[in-house]
């Protein structure tokens, strides 16, 4: 009974003078909650009435259910009584001060799986980080699971099968004869597709250069010192025929900047076209001459190939036309994309890079002579055989202990040692036992697998409830959640000292960290794309006969606005509330012509101040967000709905149950109704209004917003749109601005979520109920710093869930 008091007189100090006399929790539940919520109902499978609120330990994860509802304001539910807002900020206080206080007494900090393997982006960034060598290995190696559509380094979804063996042992032979530079067996053919709906209208990329047009640029390591190819093919349309042949156009092939040959493609076709977009037609009468069928299909871009010497080392391919203005001549006619892209042959129009090839190396002599992976690599070169164990042991010793990210021992030396020598059989390198033996480092358990090793107690010694991670342990945990990578020099170090756990020390490395370009990569690619969805932006399908102006060019531009925006927030430690009210953005002119931004020209992404915060501002009104969140023909304020819920208010939604239909069809020929009211017939059932109910009227704020982001004022069955909806609470929002201000009214719900977010990617689990008062405390700390990224950062590495492991797995 004491601590009942504690807990109404703490919720009593949060009120003011104004609101209506304090409630404990206890009459909080018995007024509003036991209701549904009792022993003979059972609903929920929750009975409050024997739930003894002076023992919040051993109560804390129904309190915690407790207050996420009371938080929301979400229950009671419609039409029966409810408290005001004052007495649910009253009561989640209290209760969450009781949880807190017992929580301070015990720390729980949850156990993470003994084994954690590296996903496919850690894989590829510790080879980046190790050998100077930009390798993506995620199309030579299976796909990583996400866990309920989370994140992909949770460690117990991050399986090892038979197939990760065999592929980390190609993978290793791939990635270590590149970097060691070593010549492939044999010449390979690499190609690098340009996709159909990619305008190619402006410069396409920052390393091609100004004045062109179209083409691509291609980052690419050439392997050894050889003779090279690089061989342009143009783009076609469906039937096979080549595009924008019609007239003389420039076509240059560069490296790392330097013209090395310019074509002239077009305008060759001799006798008489076939009619527009007729190509290939089969029609009578409209099919061209046969010469010119022959050009179009065969030999209009043969011959568009080049054959240099070029030294081993990253280098940029670049492909691009000589940008030509013109204006056609006649009436305006309006922009035709979709699926004209693909079915005209736009005969006067631009022709298009279609692929790039490169092939080799041709006529190698031997291993590279110098390169960045070969200058990270061999820190040191026998002058004579008498040096050769001696420099292969130092090269070795330093790779593996930051690969294996601990000292190395000699069994560890002796091994790679081991590998060296029979790589060198047969009259084999010095070059080729280091590779052979960095190739053996790299399927070794201790670079693929992040270990956790509960230490053996002395017998009679009782196994401590927590302990503390090892300094190395820690180094690991830090540098894979703020670089996606190993650790590196100064870090190891640090921890090899065993000073990393000093409060001092950790601080000023994050900080270093943070300030390390790799973190704001890791965030931006591993973190905010899973958060936000932007890996799927490129899965997304858009119907091209109800939206003509959609091609791909305008995906990949919503992806690079919400990178860059997540980018520039995360690099200048902004507070995590900018994210949903900013007032700019980045675009280039095709994305701002889109969005109707005056005054942005060219296709370099730039930032801007939005002219209309009601229609833009924030993640919410960004395409990439939109899109992924739509079907390929409508909108969807279910999807919308529920991904505002996940990912910003930080509410989880199930699934659908099975066998729902969920497609929301009309009949054809038949005016659709409105989307509000296909989904008021939806929530007629109470298997789908339990969830429905919360998920749609969120969802409408945002239609004013297209399947493309669009801003429109007349929805898709030709009525204006209606954005008017509710919160979980009830509270009424309209449109955009409705839905942040509600989303803002409280300063700390935003980073609260995106606090739950961020730790779960740190710690690489999913965050459970007894980790939830490190969340509040992390987020109540950040608050004097106005919520910015370094401090929930901050809060996180400082956190017992960070710092701390569970000995064994806690009992719920």
């Amino acid at each position: 009974m004491r601590l009942l008091v504690l807990i109404a007189v703490a919720g009593a100090a949060t009120l003011s003078a104004q609101t209506p006399a304090p409630i404990t929790p206890r009459a909080f539940l018995d007024k509003y909650c036991v209701t549904c919520h009792n022993q003979k109902l059972h609903t929920a499978g929750l009975a409050f009435e024997t739930l003894d609120l002076t023992k919040p330990a051993a109560n804390a994860e129904t309190i915690e259910r407790i207050i996420a509802k009371v938080r929301q304001g979400s229950m009671p539910p419609p039409k029966m009584p409810r408290p005001d807002a004052a007495t649910y900020r009253v009561v989640a206080t209290a209760l969450e001060n009781a949880v807190d206080q017992a929580w301070d007494a015990h720390p729980n900090p949850g156990r993470i799986a003994a084994v954690h393997r590296l996903n496919r982006s850690e894989y590829s960034n510790a080879v980046r980080d190790l050998f100077h060598l930009d390798f993506d290995v995620k199309p030579l190696l299976p796909g990583d699971d996400t866990a309920d559509g989370s994140f992909d380094n949770f460690a117990d979804v991050l399986s090892i099968s038979t197939t990760h063996l065999e592929r980390y042992m190609s993978v290793a032979r791939q990635i270590t004869r590149l970097a060691t530079g070593l010549p492939p067996s044999q010449p390979t053919v690499q190609r690098f597709e340009i996709p159909l709906h990619v305008l190619q209208e402006d410069r396409m990329s920052e390393d091609l250069p100004f004045g062109s047009r179209g083409g691509i640029a291609v980052h690419y390591d050439f392997p050894t010192d050889g003779q090279y190819t690089i061989k342009v093919k143009l783009q076609r349309q469906y039937q096979d025929y080549l595009k924008g042949m019609g007239w003389p156009q420039m076509l240059d092939i560069r490296l790392d900047g330097k013209l090395l040959k310019r074509f002239t493609v077009g305008g060759g076709a001799k006798g008489r076209p076939a009619a527009a977009s007729y190509a290939g037609d089969g029609e009578p009468g409209f099919a061209g001459d046969p010469s010119w069928e022959t050009y179009m299909q065969l030999t209009g871009d043969a011959g568009l190939e080049v054959k240099i010497p070029v030294k081993a080392g990253p280098g940029v391919v670049g492909v691009s036309f000589v940008r030509e203005m013109w204006e056609p001549e006649g009436l305006p006619q309006p922009q035709q994309l979709g699926r004209v892209i693909s079915n005209d042959q736009v005969y006067m129009g631009y022709a298009n890079v279609g692929s790039v090839e490169i092939g080799g190396p041709y006529n190698a002599t031997g291993p590279a002579k110098d390169s960045p992976s070969r200058r990270a690599i061999f820190v040191c070169y026998p002058k004579a055989p008498a040096e050769d164990q001696g420099c292969a042991t130092t090269i070795l010793s330093r790779l593996a202990r930051l690969a294996y990210r601990r000292p190395v021992t000699k069994a560890d030396v002796g091994t790679l040692l081991q590998f060296y020598e029979n790589g060198r059989k047969d009259g084999g390198r010095f070059d080729t036992g280091i590779q052979f033996a960095l190739e053996r480092m790299l399927v070794d358990p201790d670079f693929l697998l992040r270990v956790y090793r509960d230490p053996v107690e002395p017998k009679g010694v009782a196994e401590p409830a927590v302990r503390r991670l090892t300094d190395l342990e820690l180094a690991s945990r830090l540098s894979f959640f703020l670089w996606s990578s190993i650790p590196d020099d100064e870090l190891l170090t640090l921890a090899e000292r065993g000073e990393l756990h000093n409060p001092a020390n950790l601080e000023k490395q994050v900080r270093r960290m943070l300030a390390d370009s790799r973190a704001t990569d890791a965030m931006v690619n591993d973190f905010a794309a899973q958060w936000l969805n932007l890996r799927r932006v490129e899965e997304v399908v858009v119907d091209p006969t109800k939206y003509p102006n959609y091609d791909e060019s305008l995906l990949r531009a919503f992806q690079t606005e919400t990178e860059m925006f997540v980018a520039a927030n995360f690099r200048d430690d902004r507070p995590i509330n900018e994210l949903l009210d900013a007032n700019y953005t980045f675009v280039n002119e095709r994305l701002a012509r889109h969005y109707g931004i005056p005054g942005v020209y060219g296709s370099r992404f730039r930032r801007v101040t939005l002219p209309n915060h009601d229609e833009r501002g924030g993640l919410l009104a960004q395409g990439a967000l939109l899109v992924t969140t739509s079907y390929p023909d409508r909108t969807s304020p279910v999807l919308r709905g529920k991904w505002l819920l996940n990912n910003i208010f930080g509410t989880p939604i199930p699934p659908p149950p099975p066998g729902v239909n969920a497609t929301l069809e009309t009949k054809p020929g038949v005016l659709p109704p409105t989307m509000r009211e296909r989904l008021a017939q939806h929530r007629t059932s109470p298997t789908c209004n339990s969830c429905h109910s919360v998920i749609d009227p969120l969802g409408f704020a945002l239609e004013n917003f297209d399947v493309i982001g669009g801003w429109r004022t007349i929805d898709e069955s030709g009525h204006p749109v209606d954005a008017s909806g509710t919160t979980a609470s009830g509270e009424k929002i309209n449109g955009l601005a409705g839905l942040r201000a509600a989303l803002l009214e409280d300063p700390s719900a935003f980073p609260q979520t995106v606090t739950e977010k961020l730790m779960a990617y740190a710690l690489g689990r999913r965050l459970e109920y007894y980790d939830e008062p490190s969340v509040r405390r992390i987020v109540h700390n950040a608050a004097g710093n106005d919520y910015r990224w370094s401090s929930l950062v901050l809060g996180i590495v400082q956190s017992p869930e960070f710092l701390m492991r569970a000995s064994q797995r806690p009992s719920t």
